[in-house]
Parts: C-alpha cells; structure tokens; sequence
C-alpha cells in the first residue's frame, strides 16, 4: 500500500522542482533514525500477513463477473465496525491501488510461539467473513491475483468508458480511471509516472499459443493515436496503464527482527527464496481476457510502474538524465547487505554518489549506505503541498517517498520515528491465493523459514545475479568441505542448534559434477523447485526435511504440529507436482472449458464460470482436492 499521505498532490512538474529537496531531506530523516536506533537490541518477533482483496459482482442473469469500484464505501463501513469502535479489533482494513480492492491485516501483530501458526487461517476465515457481510447480494470477496478480464470492455460496475484521447489520468485504451482508488496518492501515481516517462507504460506480456491463436497474433486498436501501435508486439498482449500491475493482488509477510543486523541478514537469505516462492505461488496466467504465456503478475507490475525515461532505459544518450537505470523501481533486489554477503554482490549497483559519501561520511557502513543511494536514484513520484517541509526529527514522510516507492522482491525496514516498532523486512514476491488455506500455509512456510534460518543460522546466499525466476533455480552453496558435507541430516540438527564447525554454515550435500565455484572452497548448482523444497539424494537435504526436523527439535502442541504439517503438505505437494498451482489450476479450467475454443480467448462465460467455482471453493462449498488436496479446516 505505501505511504498514504493526506493533502493537494503536485502534478510532475511541481514535483520535479522539489525532488532533490525531497531526497535531501530524506537522507537526513534516515540518518536520524539510524543513529537513534542503531544499536536497539532485543526486540521481540512480531509478524503479519497481508492479503489483498478483489470486490466483485457475480451476474447469474447475464452471466458475467464484474470489478465493483465501491472498495472506499466497504472501507468505510468495515472500520466503523471495528478499528475505530475497538482497537483491540481483531482485523484491519486498509485501501489498495484499485478502487476494486482492499486490503486486510491481522488487527495485532503475531508473536514469537509456536501455536500463532495455529491462529493465522482463523483470523484470514474472519476478514472473509468481516468484509464479505458488508456487501450485497450477489456480491462477493475473492483472493485471485491479477482478474482474467481486466480491461475488457464492461469488466466495471458501474461501467465507465476509458479515456485515451481526454483529459485523465492513465488514458489508457482498456482502463479507466474510475478504476483507480480515489485517495490521491494512486491517482498522483499514475499521472505522474505517465509524465516523467514521457509516454504511457508499456505491457508486453506473451500470449499462449494454441492451436487456433491466429500466428502473428496482432491486435488493432480503433482509439489508438498511434502509440500502442508503435508499443505492441507481434504475439503479444498489449497494456497501457499502471492498473494492470498495481491493480493485481498479492499476499505479503512482515517480520520484526530483534536488531537491524538480524533485520540486514533476514533481508539477505529470504532474498534468495524469492523467485522460488513466487514460482511455487504462481496464480496469475490470464491478461485483458486472453490466456498468456506466463503465470506470474511479476513482469506485469514491474512494467505498470517503470516510469524511466527513454534516456534512464538506455534508448537515447544521456542528456536531461543523470544515470542508465538498468531495472523498473519494481523488481529484484540489487544488492545484499549484511558484511558477510558482500562477495555476493556481482550486479553493477547505480548510485546517487553524492548522497553514498553523505552516509559514509555520517558512519553508515558501505552495504547499508550503496543500499540507500541506489533507491535514492529515484524521484519522488506523489509529493504533497502540504508535506513538503517537515520535522526531520520527528517525521519520515520524505524518506518514506522513495523508500515505499522502490517495490522490491524484499524491502528493509527502519522504524518510524518516535514508535515502539523494531527493525523490520517484508516479503513481498507471493501470489495471493485462492483460500484462507492455502494462504495461510505460504505465510506459514515463510515464518517457519525465517525461525530455521535463524536458529541454525542456516547460510542460503548464492550470486545475486543467478537469484532468477527461471524453470530451474541456482541454489544454495555447497560445502566442497567433506567432513561437512558427509553430515547426515540428524547430525547436522540436535536440540534445535547445527553442530558444524566454526566458520562453516549448512550447505548441501556434497556433489562433484555439474557444479560452479566461486573459487573460496563454495559450489552452488542449478536445481529443480522440488529439489529445493522436497530434496533429493546426493543433491541437497530440501527445506521441508530441514523444517520438519526444526519442528521435531521444538516443543510444539499435537494441535499446532498437526496445523502445520498439514500447511508443508501443501507446499511439498506443489512443488512437487502432485498438486497444482493455482495458474495451472485455472488453465486446466479455460483448456476444459466447453466454450473455450482454443483461440488463446477467455470469454464472458469462461471467465463467469471460472469465479462461480472459485467462489464456491473458497468458501468451503466445494472441494478442489487437484488444487489443494483435502485439508482439514477447522476454522469456519
């Protein structure tokens, strides 16, 4: 969500003149934090989840499914009901990019014991159940990442007509701003990205080709001025406007670490896990009504926000701009940054050099400062008039301003000023998932993770240039070391500490072929998701082993145990193959689908057809055991 400021937002130009006040006071209100809370030790674990919400209408009449643009109302009406009339309200409610969307959080943060694991799809059940009884009939609440038919003409209730050639603010061809949430915050950022690129955003995502998809598949379209024309591509679906990207769900994990060096090295391991996870969540295959050829909202939403200008991308010669930015301010993380990772940082880092002496001069260490002064690059994108000028020591809005604006895979987080919140880092790469189930489990996994990585103090890092969301993975480094990597798994895991020599971390078993060397006694090699989840002879001991045997380490009730269990069931099973993801899941449907013609179209219908069933799994009405298995749900 961001920074959600309150005021009169500048357009690009006024926003412009006060970019380098902006990230001179930015800089500043950091460095207030840091040297306040750098050496703040002993915080305790807390951790949350955030899901994100499509509000939509089910039309039994006609047959379609809808986007409903009534997210500000159903907002209103849920925090009347709970946050505002009791703080201790179990659940939260917070606005998204789309006027479609919200967002829902535990009400408290969970805590460091085991049997929180046995609370989180309880409270996930109670936010379906808050927000859906607020809504009308016909109505419902659904967990699906990116909508099939967003964009099409009439995908809104109530209908609006995009505007391409008036005033507004996307003019996109297929979405209009009524689509937009109405806080000025994601207005200001559509425009603004718009005006600093020079041009609308460009989306260019491969269409699946079946066995009727015209071959080229080009598309014309009527309102075009001539810049979709010149911006699509041959076998592609094109798209115009932020709201394909931010108008997406997700479902997200932040964690307090009890000092920011925990913060630093949690930041750094769950770094490499990032396109595994987000492979394992997959759940977004349909754009603007055709099936494409990815299952991922990644590429998508990193390419609604690229606002680089044609110099930054390397088009033109430097001439108005100061860097090559090599990356939209969506994507992968550039650099690790805790001291012991430096040797992994092989990806030419661009940096506000100015403002990296400022940090080193003020004693930030190099990882941390190179960190800050690479996000620093960036403008600011939603400037208020009223916050421009602010107490640097008590307030971070302009800090926040590039700092919330840099949408990485993971983001490091420093306190806000003057609260009792520790040294924190989000995960942010997952897809949302169907049901409260399922999503629960990838927290669950992801928390687990975070716990072993800690206790065993577990070492994943690999090159961050080969942290890629491919079909297979690089993976974690070996230790040629043979007394180390001859340990059997109970060995390596005995009274919930690793019983390795100083100076050696866990590694993967031994493996003499097929592997590269950064040339310091350390081998890492391509592997499978399920390898790396569910492991494998000779290659490595996989994670849900590694989790299991923590598991058995810990004291845990037979409840707890159970609850989580049958959450690692589920993601073995994905990774393995014995249980879909979600994208193959809905593919499977559209390919089965009588209607579908294997044109690479998803109609009206298809798509109708596709939420009713959605709506009913998620609701516990109908089982989908090649989608989730049978899990026990003791929550409804």
């Amino acid at each position: 969500m961001g920074l959600l400021s309150q005021g009169s937002p500048l357009n690009w130009e006024e926003t412009k003149k006060y970019a380098d006040h902006i990230r001179k006071h930015g800089i500043i209100q950091f460095l207030n934090i840091y040297n306040k809370l750098k050496e703040r030790q002993k915080d305790v674990l807390k951790w949350g989840d955030e899901v994100e919400y499509m509000l939509l209408e089910l039309d039994d009449k006609d047959e379609k499914v809808r986007l409903i643009l009534n997210s500000k109302e159903v907002l209103e009406t849920l925090q009347d009901q709970g946050e505002k009339i009791n703080p201790n309200h179990p659940t939260l409610w917070r606005p998204e990019y789309g006027s479609y969307m919200i967002e829902g959080t535990p009400g408290q943060p969970y805590g460091g014991t085991m049997s929180e694991f046995n609370t989180v799809e309880g409270n996930m059940g109670k936010r379906r159940r808050e927000a859906s009884s607020v809504l009308n009939q016909n109505e419902t609440l659904c967990t699906i990442t990116s909508f099939p038919r967003l964009g099409c003409p009439g995908f809104t209730k109530p209908e609006h007509r995009p505007t391409p050639v008036e005033k507004g603010v996307s003019k996109s061809l297929f979405f209009p701003d009524e689509a937009i949430n109405r806080h000025p915050r994601f207005s200001t950022l559509t425009r603004n990205i718009r005006h600093r690129r020079g041009e609308k955003v460009v989306i260019n995502v491969p269409i699946f080709k079946d066995k009727c998809t015209p071959s080229p598949f080009v598309e014309e379209f009527p309102e075009d001025d001539g810049e979709a024309a010149r911006a699509a591509l041959p076998d592609h679906i094109y798209m115009d406007a932020m709201g394909f990207g931010m108008g997406n769900c997700c479902l997200q994990v932040t964690f307090q670490a009890c000092s920011i060096d925990e913060a630093r090295y949690l930041y750094d391991q769950l770094a490499t896990f990032c396109p595994i996870v987000m492979a394992l969540s997959a759940a977004a295959p349909f754009y603007r009504g055709f099936v494409s050829d990815t299952d991922c909202r990644w590429g998508v939403i990193s390419a609604s926000v690229d606002d680089r200008t044609v110099e930054e991308r390397g088009l033109k010669p430097l001439k108005n701009n100061k860097y090559r930015i090599f990356k939209s301010r969506y994507d992968s993380i550039d650099s690790y940054l805790s001291s012991c990772s430096e040797k992994y940082n092989d990806i030419d880092l661009t940096i506000d050099e100015e403002i990296n002496k400022q940090l080193l001069d003020a004693g930030i260490d190099k990882l941390l400062a190179q960190h800050i002064a690479h996000l620093f690059i960036r403008d600011p994108l939603s400037v208020f008039e009223e916050k421009i000028h602010l107490d640097d020591e008590n307030e971070s809005d302009h800090f926040e301003n590039l700092q919330s604006t840099n949408w990485q895979t993971m983001r490091f987080k420093p306190p806000p000023p003057n609260s009792d919140i520790g040294w924190r880092v989000e995960f942010r790469p997952m897809e949302v998932q169907l049901t409260d189930f399922e999503n629960a489990a990838y927290v669950v996994f992801v928390v687990l993770l975070t716990r072993v990585i800690l206790s065993y103090k577990l070492d994943f890092l690999i090159p961050l240039s080969k942290v890629k969301t491919t079909t297979q993975f690089y993976s974690f480094i070996k230790c040629s070391d043979p007394i180390i990597a001859g340990l059997s798994l109970e060995k390596l895991c005995s009274g919930g500490h690793v019983l390795l020599p100083k100076g050696h971390l866990q590694r993967c078993v031994k493996q003499k072929n097929g592997l590269e060397t950064d040339g310091a006694n350390e081998e890492y090699t391509l592997m499978s998701i399920d390898t790396i989840i569910n492991g494998k002879e000779g290659v490595f001991q996989g994670l849900i082993p590694i989790l299991n045997c923590y598991l058995e380490n810990m004291e845990v009730d037979v409840d707890t145990r159970c609850t989580i269990l049958n959450y690692l069931k589920l993601i073995k099973k994905r990774a393995s193959g014995e249980l879909m993801t979600m994208a193959k899941w809905m593919r499977e449907f559209v390919a089965q689908h009588p209607q579908y013609k294997q044109d690479s179209i998803l109609t009206d219908k298809i798509n109708y057809d596709l939420f009713k069933k959605c709506d009913r799994i998620a609701k516990g009405e109908e089982q989908c055991p090649e989608l989730i298995g049978i899990p026990v749900n003791r929550f409804k």
